[in-house]
């Protein structure tokens, strides 16, 4: 397998595509990681949740990252890491614009709303006030894996025999 490098071009072209991925927090030297769904827009990603233990520790500590992978296979696979600053939108006529634009982002995705929705269906809360942030990305990278030339023909041998 042959990993290389993405440039940040490609890293972003790929966190607007894929738009899932794994937010992790941290407070009192504790990590703390969760799935999430998000929309990648002009240097942030927006996301929808409901209060719980990941907002609590976001607003303590609003230093956060976040991992976006896709996995093929064992020689194929893309993964990028992104550093930032957890930012809430609360529901008020400052925020007004920027809550406007965070959720005609996210409606451009579907599940947008899938996990605080679950979320609040574990918990028992129907009602719950949803919760709108970013996360204003501070640095990006990834490494993308691609098979040599030796598994790319025991892969081909393998779907013939399978054929």
């Amino acid at each position: 397998m042959l990993i290389r490098e993405m440039t940040p071009q490609e890293c972003r072209a790929f966190v607007e595509r894929v738009g899932f991925g794994r937010l992790g927090a941290a407070r009192d030297n504790q990590p703390y990681v969760v799935p999430f769904y998000f929309a990648y827009e002009s240097g942030r990603l927006y996301s929808f949740t409901t209060l719980g233990k990941k907002i609590r520790w976001m607003r303590a500590n609003p230093k956060v990252c976040v991992e976006v992978d896709e996995v093929k296979n064992h020689f194929e696979w893309m993964s990028v890491i992104l550093t930032g600053r957890f930012q809430e939108l609360p529901n008020t006529l400052e925020y007004a614009l920027e809550r406007q634009q965070a959720l005609e982002a996210l409606e451009k995705r579907s599940l947008w709303w899938q996990t605080a929705f679950a979320s609040g269906q574990v918990s028992g809360r129907h009602t719950a006030e949803p919760i709108i942030y970013c996360v204003h990305i501070d640095t990006v990278t990834g490494h993308r894996a691609v098979p040599d030339a030796v598994e790319s023909s025991i892969a081909l041998a393998e779907r013939a025999k399978a054929s």
